[in-house]
């Protein structure tokens, strides 16, 4: 099956929670005790995770800073999702929620990152040529007002669903838009001097020139105009709130399009898309929301998640440890593998591998490599104990991913002992060294695939 693209802007959401049993005595606000952090992708970046629970491969086109919240983004993004980063103008927007009690008291807003105009590069616009099935989370942040996206969806909307998720300051949905998802709020604003979900979903989705439109209710479901007449759907939500007053329904909306668009994918026609998108927001809600999707950094806070690379390797610079790094392919995990990594690890404080991404591979290896995709090795190797974070690198070696690491170390199986590697400059040049370790013998993933093949 294609894969489901998500295109759109991506946000870092901090959860931070504690208890709030006082006063300020300077002012008669809540003084909040915090008791942990949590940490997620917000806007497309949410949305791309949860499409992850429902298609079976997800990329996510989204502009990302060359900063402290890009780099968490990415940790917390890979391996469960490919990421094809744009480029950002400014800095990461972090949107952070504080909490007591389970109820929000306070959101902080900062960074100020929007979209360029620039022309989309050949790569986004090969994986959309293949995806099949988009959804556009939008944000307000820029990206659906680049002229090369809207051509790019205009074009594809003709023959591939694309599902639109639209924000009151982003641009209005392409013409041809599989499916329309604003909730009443987001009509209504569109729309002013209309109240009821049903006459909305109808009137937008001839303002939108879309084939359906479904107006989003909150625990009431959804209203769908779908073209086939002049009626509109009721789709009721059957799955049971949470019984407290407030639930979070944070994330519900990125829910419910990442439901429509791989039940579109899947073949559903758009009412059946609806009503899975129905039931999986209200199932969502149900388990908290988008709270359970969040990475808890502890009671101290912490500038970067543990498998984020680049974030890692600050923490150890700037504790004076030392970073060791490897790098491979790792396509089909063996005994020989795991050898050479756990060596690495001895050697310091902490151990990034430098993986090359499945273009990489089948440049290096041919068009039958790799047999397992990037994002499936990379999790497989942040399973191992000894391996600490995982940054994928597009290009044939690791050079560029290394000048920004600047590891202490990098090692090498000593089968490499004759080799030239264009690395080395790199790794020396900022202070490090080369160390190539013994390799189990007998172990080759190509060998492994021969022998498979010859069975």
């Amino acid at each position: 099956m294609r894969p489901l693209v998500v295109l759109g802007d991506t946000l870092l959401d901090v959860d931070a929670e504690g208890t709030a049993e006082r006063l300020c005595p300077e002012a008669p606000v809540p003084v909040v005790d915090l008791t942990d952090r949590r940490r997620r992708p917000g806007g497309a970046g949410l949305a791309a995770l949860l499409a992850a629970r429902s298609a079976a491969e997800v990329v996510l086109v989204t502009p990302l800073g060359d900063d402290e919240g890009g780099h968490a983004l990415t940790g917390l993004l890979e391996p469960d999702v490919t990421v094809l980063p744009l480029p950002l103008r400014g800095t990461t927007v972090c949107k952070t929620r504080i909490r007591a009690g389970g109820q929000s008291l306070l959101r902080l807003d900062s960074g100020d990152g929007t979209a360029t105009a620039d022309p989309l590069p050949t790569r986004v616009h090969d994986v959309l040529a293949e995806a099949g099935a988009i959804l556009v989370a939008d944000y307000g942040r820029g990206l659906t007002r680049n002229p090369d996206v809207r051509r790019v969806l205009r074009e594809l909307a003709e023959r591939i669903p694309v599902v639109w998720d639209p924000h009151p300051r982003g641009a209005q949905p392409v013409p041809g838009t599989r499916l329309v998802t604003p909730n009443l709020a987001e009509a209504r604003a569109v729309l002013a001097g209309h109240e009821e979900p049903a006459e909305l979903a109808k009137l937008l989705r001839g303002h939108w020139h879309a084939d359906a439109v479904a107006v989003t209710t909150g625990a009431r479901g959804a209203v769908l105009a779908d073209g086939l007449g002049e009626t509109t759907v009721p789709i009721p939500a059957a799955a049971r709130m949470p019984g407290h007053a407030a639930p979070d329904t944070c994330g519900a909306g990125d829910r419910f399009a990442a439901a429509a668009a791989a039940a579109l994918l899947g073949g559903a026609d758009t009412t059946e898309a609806v009503v899975t998108a129905v039931e999986a927001a209200a199932r969502f809600v149900a388990a908290g929301g988008a709270t359970a999707l969040s990475t808890n950094d502890g009671p101290v806070p912490d500038p970067q998640p543990a498998t984020d690379a680049f974030g890692l390797a600050e923490r150890i610079r700037a504790t004076g440890g030392r970073l060791i790094a490897t790098g491979g392919c790792f396509d089909l995990l063996h005994p020989g593998h795991v050898s050479l990594l756990r060596q690495a690890r001895a050697l310091g404080d902490a151990l990034v591998v430098c993986l090359n991404s499945d273009a990489s591979v089948r440049g290096l290896k041919g068009p039958g490599r790799p047999l397992v995709r990037d994002r499936d090795r990379a999790r497989l190797l942040c399973a191992l104990s000894f391996v600490d974070a995982v940054a994928v690198f597009d290009e044939p070696s690791p050079t560029a991913v290394l000048e920004k690491l600047r590891p202490d170390v990098w090692v090498k199986g000593g089968d490499y002992a004759e080799a030239v590697l264009p690395e080395r400059e790199v790794v020396e040049r900022h202070g490090g060294e080369v160390v190539l370790v013994p390799t189990v013998p007998g172990y080759s993933t190509s060998r492994l695939v021969a022998a498979a093949a010859s069975a």
